[in-house]
C-alpha cells in the first residue's frame, strides 16, 4: 500500500466489567483515535454476538468493514479472548493481533514472573513511556473493576505496582452487605462531611479513593526516592483525580494509544 495513505485499525480492550472498542486513523507519521466506545463484558457472548458488536459499533461511527486494515486485542479475560478473536478475524478477513507471547512490546519488565503481568498493564506501561518522555520513574493509575497502579522506572522497565479494589466493587460489596445503605453515583459529593446517608457513602467512596491514591503514590515516590509523574486513566478518572492532593495527569485513553503503538511495531510481522 502507498505510503501516507490513512489505514484504519480496529483496538479491543477486553476488560472483567468494561469492553472498549476503538479505531484509528493512521499513516507512516500520524495516529488519530477517531472513537471509542464502552459495553459491558459479557462472559456467555458467542464469536457472533462479539461480531454483531463489532459491526454496529462501527457502522454507527461511519467505519465500514473495507475501511478496516488490522485488529489489535489487549485481554485479562482468557475465557472470552477466543470469541472475540473469531469475531475480529471475521470482520477484518485477517488473523487479530492479541497482546501476549511473540508480540514485540519493548518494554523491559522486572518483576518476578513477567509472564503473570496482565497484558493491560503491559499496553498501558508502552503507553506511558512513549507518551510522557519524562526523566523520572512514572506511575499510572487505572480505575477499572480493581484501581491498579504500575510503576516505570527512569529506563522505562516495568518494576511492579498495587492492586486494590476498583471503586464500583466497594460500593457494590458494601451496598450488598449492608441492605438500608443506597446505591449513588460516582460524582464529586459536596464536601467531605456528608450530611445524609447518600453524601456520606459518596464521600467515603470518592474522597476515600482519592486519600488512597494519594497515599499510595506519596509511599512509592518515598520508596524510589525520586519523583514520581502520575497518569490516571479510565472512566472515574477525572472524578476522582479533582480530588486528590497531586498534581495527577488525565488521559482516558492511555490504554487505546498504547494498542496502537505496539500495533506499529508489529506491523512488519502480519
Amino acid at each position: 500500500m502507498p505510503h501516507n495513505i490513512m489505514k484504519t485499525v480496529l483496538s479491543i480492550d477486553i476488560g472483567n466489567t468494561i469492553t472498549e472498542i476503538g479505531c484509528f486513523e493512521y499513516n507512516d507519521k500520524d495516529d488519530h483515535l477517531l472513537f471509542t466506545e464502552r459495553i459491558s463484558s459479557d462472559f456467555r457472548a458467542t464469536a457472533f454476538d462479539d461480531l454483531v458488536i463489532i459491526n454496529n459499533t462501527l457502522s454507527i461511527n461511519g467505519i465500514s468493514p473495507a475501511d478496516v486494515k488490522g485488529c489489535i486485542i489487549s485481554s485479562v479475560v482468557p475465557n472470552v479472548t477466543v470469541e472475540w478473536s473469531k469475531a475480529a478475524k471475521r470482520f477484518c478477513q485477517k488473523e487479530p493481533m492479541i497482546i501476549g507471547p511473540g508480540i514485540k512490546t519493548g518494554l523491559k519488565i522486572l518483576i518476578d514472573n513477567p509472564a503473570q503481568l496482565g497484558s493491560d498493564l503491559v499496553v498501558q506501561a508502552v503507553a506511558i513511556n512513549s507518551l510522557y518522555k519524562k526523566a523520572c520513574p512514572k506511575a499510572f493509575i487505572d480505575f477499572g473493576t480493581s484501581t491498579t497502579i504500575g510503576v516505570v522506572d527512569k529506563n522505562g522497565s516495568f518494576i511492579g505496582g498495587t492492586l486494590c479494589p476498583g471503586v464500583a466493587v466497594s460500593a457494590e460489596a458494601l451496598c450488598g452487605r449492608a441492605s438500608q445503605l443506597p446505591r449513588v453515583s460516582f460524582t464529586s459529593p459536596k464536601g467531605i462531611i456528608g450530611k445524609n446517608t447518600t453524601d456520606c457513602l459518596k464521600s467515603g467512596l470518592m474522597y476515600g479513593s482519592a486519600s488512597m491514591i494519594d497515599g499510595l503514590l506519596d509511599r512509592i515516590e518515598e520508596s524510589l526516592g525520586e519523583e514520581l509523574f502520575a497518569v490516571a486513566t479510565g472512566s472515574l478518572a477525572p472524578n476522582i483525580t479533582q480530588l486528590c492532593r497531586r498534581d495527577i495527569t488525565v488521559n482516558e485513553h492511555l490504554l487505546m494509544y498504547g494498542l496502537m503503538m505496539i500495533y506499529r511495531r508489529n506491523l512488519a510481522h502480519i
